[in-house]
């Protein structure tokens, strides 16, 4: 399969990118940021702050890992995804948790009603998405006025980091993954995906351009990857 074309990001391939590396994308992502990965999603869990009974939307989920991670809170937790590969690791991994389900779905065109879900969150998904707004206008739309949309996102590294994490992200990094999922032209896109990707304070014009409140962000490792926030705005008269 070819690989998906950083400008236009057609749905279906980048879907299909994701289904072949989709047994070793767990694995992959622990060896290539060093395990780091996983305090990132403690991050990601605090900025939800799910509580038990809440339903939260975890957009790209993948095979279920952030997910999973969300409803250990007791929140009822939809794992939404566009590709089936990923989807049906997760339903393998964790066909015993009653609290996550896994749907497929299109980040620009979410089958979901208005205002049915109390968060909702994507984890390093959203820079492959075709049409950026759309996708945060959809999230805000699913999301109950005063909820929260949590994006976490690779981005730009503080000034010292930028040159070796660069060549890192460009050299190192595309040489492990290929050995591991034996599909270096897979992670070739998505370094040239992170590259491409807008800056800190560029993602939270999106995320206010999209109709959300009070947007603010944090660097997580140095801004390695960075964790924004925004929440939907409350009807008139609410409190």
């Amino acid at each position: 399969m070819s690989r998906p074309d950083i400008e236009t990001k057609k749905a279906a391939d980048v879907s299909g990118m994701f289904d072949k590396i989709a047994s070793r994308y767990d694995l992959t992502n622990d060896l290539l940021t060093f395990g780091i990965d996983r305090l990132w999603r403690l991050a990601l869990v605090k900025a939800v702050a799910p509580a038990e009974g809440e339903r939260i939307l975890d957009l790209a989920a993948g095979t279920g890992t952030s997910s999973v991670a969300l409803a250990k809170h007791g929140a009822h937790v939809v794992a939404a995804d566009f590709s089936e590969g990923m989807l049906a690791v997760g339903r393998a991994k964790h066909a015993n948790n009653p609290l996550v389900s896994f749907e497929f779905a299109d980040a620009t065109q979410l089958p979901f009603a208005d205002d049915s879900f109390d968060a909702a969150t994507i984890s390093f998904g959203l820079r492959n998405v075709s049409d950026v707004p759309r996708a945060l206008a959809e999230m805000r739309r699913v999301v109950k006025p005063g909820g929260r949309v949590v994006v976490c996102e690779f981005s730009t590294p503080v000034a010292p980091l930028r040159k070796p994490y660069s060549f890192y992200a460009a050299k190192v990094l595309p040489v492990i993954a290929g050995a591991v999922t034996k599909d270096r032209a897979a992670y070739d896109y998505l370094n040239e995906s992170i590259a491409a990707w807008p800056n800190q304070k560029e993602l939270a014009k999106l995320l206010t351009a999209a109709g959300l409140e009070n947007v603010k962000y944090r660097n997580l490792s140095y801004g390695i990857a960075a964790l924004h926030r925004g929440f939907v705005p409350l009807e008139e008269g609410e409190e």
